[in-house]
């Protein structure tokens, strides 16, 4: 409470000042005004129009013609251009990550905030997703680097995405574009703009629609995943009734009916370590007992990391119907020198889907109707100005968000469930005992019977007890009736488990219907302001930001596996892991009333920029930020604690940063360059990690004390640490650089390179010192999953004039990235081979360009590559370094992958008048 007072007051007395001011401070300069530079490109990062090469911040700024040349369109392309920036997608393209220096919001877990925060036309977007589509067209694309918050309404802790679309022109004029390419991909895009009245109001209409089959082949049903369907319509107002006054109103709609994103399957293979410590390979028992029950996995036969091929349970699949609206009003508004602006708007996101969750034509797992829901209002208004004779360059402002987050989820175990966990079984004691033959898919039990009573035998106690039982040759409690069916129905029977009428034991059963309803509310004050200390030479930037945030969580859950939590309340509770994979435990939820329901967080912080600019071709700067992720509630039951769960299960806390940088940007004619050395460190950074079905969030620490290697290990708790010497669980440090070139007339050359080593402390922490789980024992002082350390960009135009009405086009790009790891526990597994994708564009053009043909190519060279790899959720466990360091004797994981797109290419035919 004092906290928020200072600020409150802090704030009233920036205003008081500024509107004392306004007599001395001028109008902002238009973006021509500003172009003092031939070639300079104008950006709008601190929100002052200004020279790319005059800002002291790191900034990437995509232009409307590189867009053009490119054919960029969303922010997965515009990645292409940007070394800095990855995005990449998984089982949900509406819940797509960015990252910026390696550093971003790691899987689909809708609880989370996105560390690179996306604003379209000054608004926050809720998730990083919604720029994961065809946006239309665009004036602009800035990426800005590091902890974001004393220039846009929202917290960002690694960086920002700014996209601004084409405004309204008070001329008539119009673009129309048609594209057909593989893969029968059908594209149309338009857009109007003129006036209505005069100077004084304007309109602009874009749309587009796209339609495209898929590139990943279900060879069960013959049809395609990874396919388009969507559209965007988008109307805009600008009016501009005085001079000082300019009011643009923007409305959207979005829609996308699409089936993403199916996955393919890794090579597989059983791993081994025999008596020397060398881990060898063996046939995959798990992907023989798929195959043994009638299921299907497409596998490479080419040595090729996998095949664009995917196996689908009949009747499922991977629908995803998506709808993104909103409306926006800016108003900027010169008062006098002080200028205003306000931004306000109210945005929905929904996306419905479905998924076959065991990427198998098997029946184990699967999901009808999963829904998600954002709905948010957000007003942002700023003053700025100039004062002291233009020696201090102020902005103040102040932020406020109101969103409804409502999440719905079923997950059940499919047809072939209990045949699958009774197979599942007898592979662990096939391994177990080296007796691989003990698996018989045909019996209902899964064993061998007449194996498995041999074995039973000879071997005797408790292990001999149950394979007997499993078997369905035993009991494992003296004096219950036995089931010959063996598995998991004798196991029923053991406990006196009786399945309800019309019920089977397994199949079918899950969660119903499980309901999270979060809302937050967010206000912050904020400023920015640049002090002259000697003019044209040095300056001082000094920025300050309040935040509060609150979130209200109510829950409601059913589930009706009354297996799961039968077993786990009797004496055979060390059996409950496969029938509690979805966690049938989780009581009947909870409201925000209950303790730990609410959050409440205050957080200050800020920015300091020194800048030095020894002449009007070269500046430098150095910098300090302290950025802020909010904390947040964990929707996903799996955190909860069986038989007790607490809202507490699944909070998380906030995450920050302390970012350093120096960097310098020279600007000659013809030759640019920016440079950045950069150092962060986040502390209680939010991980977010797939466990085979489910997310689960831990916020990572790093000890100050040595922990004997105890966070390497996979005994659970033993790794704890004292809350007052836990310091930075991850760190980010490196070098970026970007130059352009014009060496002569019509030709431009980008060319850029990161190097970012983004890598957890080597003495892991969980939350305020607890021990992480154990399955995340390969992350000490590894790099960061998608996290490339070096990566390269370069890109060539040639725009030559052909004759006095003809001209041409000459594009290419090229993104190289070093080796990485995509998946978030670092399995050796899902390490990515270093690759490189290419696009290219060919164009002939008329007159002042009224009309144009293209030719293009996206990853001309047909590059194959993975976005994410994961666990084949309950499709075996272990990993490759469990096996190697002993702590596993075998593993028998199989592990899918989410392709990039292969090569597409086309033709594009557009028209401007």
């Amino acid at each position: 409470m004092v906290m928020r007072q200072l600020l409150l007051a802090t704030t009233a007395a920036l205003l008081l000042p500024a509107a004392a001011l306004a007599q001395e401070a001028q109008p902002a300069q238009t973006a021509q005004d500003d172009v003092v530079e031939s070639g300079e490109i104008i950006v709008t990062a601190t929100r002052r129009s200004e020279g790319l090469s005059k800002i002291p911040i790191a900034v990437t700024a995509v232009t409307m013609e590189q867009l053009r040349n490119s054919g960029g369109n969303d922010i997965r392309q515009i990645a292409q251009l940007a070394p800095s920036l990855l995005v990449s997608s998984a089982t949900n393209e509406s819940n797509g990550a960015a990252r910026v220096r390696g550093i971003g919001t790691v899987g689909e877990n809708p609880g989370l905030e996105s560390s690179v925060a996306v604003f379209i036309d000054g608004v926050y977007r809720s998730r990083t997703g919604v720029g994961l589509t065809d946006l239309g067209e665009l004036e602009r694309i800035e990426i800005l680097r590091g902890p974001q918050g004393t220039l846009f309404g929202r917290n960002a802790s690694a960086g920002l995405i700014s996209i601004t679309t084409a405004q309204p022109k008070f001329e008539f004029g119009g673009i129309v574009e048609a594209t057909y390419g593989n893969y029968d991909n059908k594209r149309l895009m338009g857009s109007l703009t003129g006036p209505i009245l005069g100077d004084k109001l304007a309109f602009r209409i874009d749309g587009l629609w796209n339609e495209r089959d898929g590139f990943l082949r279900d060879v069960v049903s013959g049809r395609t995943l990874a396919d388009r369907n969507r559209w965007l319509l988008r109307g805009q107002l600008l009016a501009k009734p005085t001079e000082d006054l300019t009011i643009r109103i923007i409305g959207d709609y979005n829609s996308k009916d699409e089936e993403c994103c199916g996955a393919a399957f890794l090579p597989a293979n059983n791993l081994v370590r025999d008596a020397q410590g060398n881990v060898n390979t063996t046939p995959s028992t798990i992907l023989g007992i798929v195959r043994g029950l009638g299921g299907t996995i497409p596998l490479p036969t080419d040595g090729s990391r996998f095949v664009r091929d995917t196996a689908i349970t009949r009747g499922e699949g991977y629908f995803q119907a998506t709808r993104d609206w909103g409306l926006s009003g800016e108003v900027n508004w010169a008062l006098g020198g002080v200028n205003l602006t306000s931004i306000t708007a109210y945005r929905q996101f929904k996306n419905k889907a479905g998924q076959d969750l065991d990427f198998n034509s098997l029946d184990i797992l699967r999901r009808r109707d999963q829904d998600r829901k954002f709905s948010t209002f957000t007003q942002e208004l700023r003053l700025q100005g100039t004062a002291f004779n233009d020696r201090l360059d102020w902005l103040v402002g102040a932020y406020y968000a109101d969103e409804i987050l409502s999440a719905d989820d079923d997950g059940k175990y499919g047809n072939d469930y209990e045949r699958y966990a009774n197979c599942v079984l007898a592979d662990t004691f096939a391994r177990a005992t080296g007796q691989l033959g003990l698996i018989n898919t045909a019996d209902s039990s899964c064993f061998n019977r007449p194996l498995a009573a041999g074995l039973a035998s000879a071997i005797g106690g408790s292990t001999g007890a149950q394979i007997a039982a499993l078997s369905g040759q035993g009991a494992l409690i003296p004096g219950r009736p036995i089931d010959t069916r063996g598995g998991f129905y004798n196991i029923a029977s053991q406990i006196g488990y009786v399945t309800p009428a019309g019920q089977n034991l397994m199949n079918g059963t899950g969660v119903v219907n499980n309901e999270f309803r979060q809302r937050s509310r967010n206000y912050a004050f904020f400023t920015h302001n640049v002090i002259k200390l000697i003019p044209d030479k040095l300056s001082l930037t000094l920025g300050l930001r309040y935040t509060n945030e609150q979130k209200f969580l109510d829950t409601r859950f059913n589930a009706n596996n009354g297996f799961c939590a039968a077993l786990r309340a009797s004496p055979l509770a060390a059996l409950a892991n496969l029938p509690c994979v979805v966690n049938g435990t989780a009581g009947p939820g909870f409201n925000r009333t209950a303790p730990g329901a609410t959050l409440n967080e205050d957080r200050v912080t800020g920015t300091a920029v020194l800048t030095f600019t020894p002449s009007r071709e070269v500046l430098t700067y150095l910098s300090y930020s302290r950025g802020y992720k909010a904390g947040g509630f964990n929707l996903d039951t799996s955190a909860l604690v069986a038989n007790n769960p607490r809202p507490t299960d699944l909070l998380f806390n906030a995450e920050d940063v302390d970012a350093y940088e120096i960097g310098a940007k020279l600007n000659f004619k013809g030759f640019r360059l920016n440079a950045a050395l950069f150092y962060q460190e986040f502390s209680n950074f939010q991980l977010n990690t797939f466990n085979g079905v489910n997310f689960e969030v831990a916020n990572v620490g790093g000890c100050q004390d040595d922990l004997g290697g105890r966070d390497r290990d996979l005994t659970a708790g033993n790794s704890t640490c004292p809350a007052d010497r836990v310091g930075p669980g991850l760190i980010s440090k490196g070098i970026e650089l970007e130059a352009f070139l014009n060496p002569v007339r019509h030709v431009n050359i980008g060319l850029g390179y990161t190097y970012a080593e983004s890598r957890y402390a080597r003495n892991m922490t969980g939350t305020n010192g607890s021990s992480l789980a154990p399955t995340l024992f390969q992350l000490p002082g590894q790099l960061l999953s998608n996290a490339s350390p070096h990566v390269v960009t370069t890109s060539f135009s040639w725009t030559p004039p052909i004759n006095d009405t003809l001209s041409a086009l000459v594009y290419v790009d090229y993104r190289y990235m070093s080796k990485f790891n995509t998946g978030s526990d670092l399995d050796f597994e899902k390490e990515e081979p270093g690759f490189g994708v290419m696009n290219a564009r060919l164009g002939l053009y008329g007159k002042d360009r009224i009309w144009g043909v293209e030719f293009w190519a996206q990853n001309l060279l047909n590059t194959q590559y993975a976005q994410v790899s994961a666990d084949a959720p309950l499709q075996g466990g272990a990993t490759f370094r469990q096996v190697a360091r002993g702590f596993a004797p075998n593993a028998n994981g199989l592990f899918i992958a989410f392709p990039g797109e292969p090569r597409t290419y086309g033709i594009t035919l557009r028209s401007m008048f």
